[in-house]
């Protein structure tokens, strides 16, 4: 061969490398521009069949108007903070995704064929729209700085639930996760899973008041508080309880408190139940009985977001920082929907978590927000006089006609 036919030879080659380079670019230009047009119509068809048919409520847990406010309120804070997909997803896409996944527990690969995006998008998206909410909405739980505002709440519990000088109820849930990576036995509980823990204060209209979220599901609710910004508060006088006060028709100044159950210590500002079974028509019984109904709405409030946001009822598999992020996400969007869509939000969920007999065997169904484990401690004798005190107003001049048939 000589060297013109070299050349020949070498220039065909060259061509036909530079065609089929060419070819290659522009499949995977093809493919690029379908999954991008594929990926934006999804989401938004899927929004607007939900609006057709009157699902959007129980498909996101919101009313449209309500997302469009949500939307207003968190999207240029989801812009800024938004990854870079290949495809780009739209900001209310990326918000539908978030509330259902809240909404449903859905896994990753249930959402990616609702909304057609990848599962490692979604893992993203769930992030950054949880961290977006959590800055945005942050204002919505803030614990109270006056005495006015206390007192407030105390008239409330004294109003809807007949414990009088009650400032909140308090209690911790295990969120179960499945075992996060290289984390050993810090997250690993009594009941012999992994967990970290939901711990919160909450007023008599089931608004939470205060939440701590991540602590290890290995530490008991007592535990927990005593590390808590609130209990700290507390010990150092600077959240402004109103000062001790006498019940009515009585003598005895009672502190101020929050409620809880066994898993607390007795303190002058926080309440707990009598230990022990004890027989009906006794004055620990009632007091035990009238305690446990303010102190109900802790557990309505638990009640009430598993019920909506039903991530909570399974195990998570999130490791605990994003974990974190998806249960104080829930936290906020409870006290925000009860502010700004209160009927809608509360039709399907009230009546459920108030009745008795139906939460019980909620609770039994859930596999995660499981109860925090009860330690037995002795109660000095001046703060088991205060509980005496009103162990007996609720026997005598606080008495309800109805307590002795519930008790």
């Amino acid at each position: 061969m000589d060297r013109d036919d070299q050349l020949r030879a070498l220039m065909i080659v060259s061509a036909s490398l530079l065609i089929v380079n060419h070819v290659i670019k522009r499949r995977r230009h093809r493919r690029w521009w379908r999954t991008e047009l594929y990926s934006q119509r999804a989401g938004a068809k899927l929004m607007a069949d939900m609006r057709l048919t009157g699902q959007f409520q129980n498909f996101l847990r919101m009313s449209p108007t309500t997302f469009e406010d949500l939307l207003r309120l968190v999207g240029p804070r989801i812009f800024r903070n938004r990854t870079q997909l290949r495809a780009p997803i739209s900001i209310q896409d990326r918000l539908a995704i978030t509330l259902r996944f809240l909404a449903s527990g859905d896994s990753y690969t249930s959402l990616q064929y609702t909304f057609r995006v990848s599962k490692q998008a979604i893992s993203g998206i769930i992030t950054e729209v949880c961290s977006a909410i959590i800055e945005e909405l942050k204002d919505y739980i803030k614990l109270p700085t006056t005495e006015e505002t206390w007192l407030n709440i105390s008239k409330q519990f004294e109003e809807k639930w007949n414990f009088p000088h009650c400032l909140g109820a308090l209690d911790g849930k295990h969120v179960v996760l499945e075992a996060p990576i290289k984390s050993g036995t810090e997250f690993y509980n009594y009941k012999n899973f992994f967990s970290i823990v939901l711990f919160a204060l909450v007023d008599a209209d089931y608004n939470f008041l205060f939440v701590d979220v991540g602590c290890q599901g290995r530490i008991s609710d007592g535990g927990i508080f005593k590390d808590t910004k609130l209990c700290e508060m507390i010990e150092d006088r600077t959240i402004n309880l109103p000062s001790p006060d006498s019940l009515p028709r009585r003598h005895i100044p009672i502190p101020y408190f929050f409620v809880g159950d066994s898993a607390f210590a007795l303190s002058e500002n926080l309440m707990k139940p009598y230990a022990g079974a004890h027989p009906k028509g006794t004055s620990k019984r009632v007091f035990n009985y009238r305690l446990s109904r303010a102190r109900r709405t802790v557990e309505n409030a638990f009640g009430i977001i598993s019920s909506v946001f039903r991530v909570l009822r399974k195990p998570m598999l999130l490791q605990p920082d994003k974990a974190e992020l998806v249960v104080m996400a829930i936290v906020l969007l409870h006290n925000y929907l009860r502010r700004h869509s209160r009927n809608t939000y509360m039709n399907d969920t009230e009546d459920e978590v108030t009745n008795e007999d139906t939460r019980r065997q909620n609770n039994e169904d859930m596999r995660s927000l499981l109860p925090m484990r009860n330690i037995p401690r002795r109660s000095p004798a001046h703060l088991n006089a205060l509980r005496d005190e009103l162990s007996d107003y609720f026997m005598k001049e606080g008495k309800v006609h109805w307590q002795d048939r519930c008790s």
